[in-house]
């Protein structure tokens, strides 16, 4: 079998546990299982061999788990952003057909400061073929271009030449937003592109919507709120705070699902300063495209621009749990092809210790990941994946044809599970550390969606502000 080709675990014996639950998981068994997911690495391709290396916040500027997307297809065409050792933006394209190789354009704009969280984002609308970039910005404005119409969606007829962009705006189109964390594009099933991101800061920013219709953007305006008083299991009371997004994700048949972590401002939440203050996983849903939100009973619980989703509104906590675990934030998301909605987190659970002191050194001695699934009946299911990250960065999730799972991991390592066993036979179908790959990757989930292929960009891993090689790696899953 190619799992023999490849580095392999298998352990089934996940425990599956209710969200609610307040016990912590015994020790797994490692048990012959009867999962039928794999991944075959196809090629792996280098597309700057002097790509732009920093670490900070924990992670660099080419690869965080909220880049929605940093590589992304469209009409037959692979797309992928990243910064090269001169500071400048770059953004890559081939065909995937064919023996074209990798083209690269060179925008006019270098990275402003050396922050992580100031990373590329593609988008594309469909409607009129243009491939939109945001970049560069963490609590600033944003750096935005926007290509010619019809460059992705007639790529042969284009050249790859930097005059297909137009010129580095700090608006999005003539939209001001203001100063903003996270762009992220999304696409409706409808073919409408909206632009999610947040204003202000950690621990008091809105999370807000824009969409481009007609050739403009529009601001929808925030649907998240960031006051409200939250008492923490110390009794300390914090009275501002930010939802911090796995992602948002559309489903075949127009749903919007946000799973999502609060962060308080009022570090007096937590047991000790040297922890992380995050809480909760929580989950809402929109049915009109971000504009109303419900909780999983199907109650309206925020209304974009007018009534916000805040810490309080009722049935919105998937998970429960108290901000002294290092929960991480942004981890990640994906529906399954029966629109079910699935989360990632990790945090340090209780039988390491009920006071994490040291959020980045116990996250990566005593973080674990965990999977978690809504029911029909609306109530989540939580199970703890057998393998431990070994790391503080964060893990993404995707799934092939069948609804097998698969958990890209920090470094590249990909643990997978059968939709066969309600995803509990949880198993390392890949593991290469000659890639070298530091911590968090990006993947394609629209080529995925398409041909079964799951390409994955990743960034080796260097020292200090050295220039490393910037790879797409593409497995055939299943």
């Amino acid at each position: 079998m190619r799992r023999a080709v490849l580095a392999t675990l298998l352990i089934t014996a996940a425990l599956v546990m209710p969200t609610n639950a307040a016990a912590d998981p015994p020790d797994f068994a490692q048990n012959p299982g009867n999962a039928d997911p794999d991944a075959t690495l196809l090629s792996d391709t280098v597309l700057d061999r002097s790509a732009l290396y920093f670490v900070s916040y924990d992670g660099i500027v080419n690869n965080n788990s909220f880049q929605q997307d940093a590589v992304r297809t469209h009409a037959g065409y692979q797309y992928a952003a990243w910064y090269t050792d001169s500071r400048n933006a770059v953004v890559g394209r081939r065909p995937l057909h064919g023996n074209g190789g990798w083209q690269t354009v060179t925008l006019p704009h270098e990275l402003s400061v050396d922050d992580s969280h100031n990373v590329i984002s593609l988008g594309i609308s469909p409607v009129d073929g243009r491939l939109h970039v945001a970049m560069d910005t963490h609590n600033s404005r944003i750096h935005y271009v926007g290509s010619t119409e019809g460059l992705a969606s007639r790529p042969a007829a284009h050249p790859w030449t930097s005059e297909v962009f137009g010129e580095v705006r700090r608006t999005l189109g003539d939209e001001r937003l203001g100063s903003m964390t996270y762009p992220r594009f999304v696409v409706t099933p409808q073919g409408k592109l909206q632009f999610s991101y947040r204003t202000g800061g950690s621990g008091n920013g809105v999370n807000e919507l824009a969409e481009y219709a007609n050739g403009t953007w529009d601001k929808l305006g925030g649907w998240t709120s960031a006051t409200g008083a939250w008492t923490a299991p110390n009794g300390a009371v914090s009275n501002t705070r930010n939802m911090y997004l796995h992602g948002l994700t559309y489903d075949d048949n127009g749903r919007l699902h946000a799973a999502f972590t609060w962060r308080e401002g009022d570090r007096s939440v937590l047991c000790d300063p040297g922890g992380l203050a995050n809480h909760d996983t929580g989950y809402v849903y929109s049915d009109d495209q971000g504009r109303t939100w419900h909780n999983g009973a199907g109650e309206t619980v925020g209304v974009t621009g007018r009534d916000p989703v805040a810490v309080d509104s009722p049935g919105i906590v998937a998970d429960p749990l108290g901000p002294d675990h290092g929960l991480m934030n942004q981890e990640s998301q994906a529906v399954d092809s029966t629109d079910t909605p699935h989360a990632v987190i990790s945090y340090v659970p209780g039988r390491f210790t009920r006071c994490v002191t040291d959020y980045s050194e116990q996250r990566a001695e005593h973080g674990r990941t965990f999977h978690l699934v809504r029911g029909d009946d609306g109530d989540w299911t939580k199970r703890e994946v057998p393998v431990p990250p070994d790391s503080t960065q964060r893990t993404q999730l995707v799934f092939d044809q069948d609804d097998n799972a698969y958990l890209v991991m920090p470094k590249g390592r990909i643990v997978a599970a059968s939709a066969a066993s309600d995803w509990t036979d949880w198993t390392v179908v890949f593991d290469r550390p000659g890639m070298n790959a530091f911590g968090e990757v990006n993947v394609d989930t629209s080529r995925l969606a398409a041909d079964g292929v799951l390409s994955v960009l990743y960034q080796e891993a260097s020292a200090g502000t050295t220039p490393s090689p910037v790879h797409v790696a593409d497995f055939r899953l299943g």
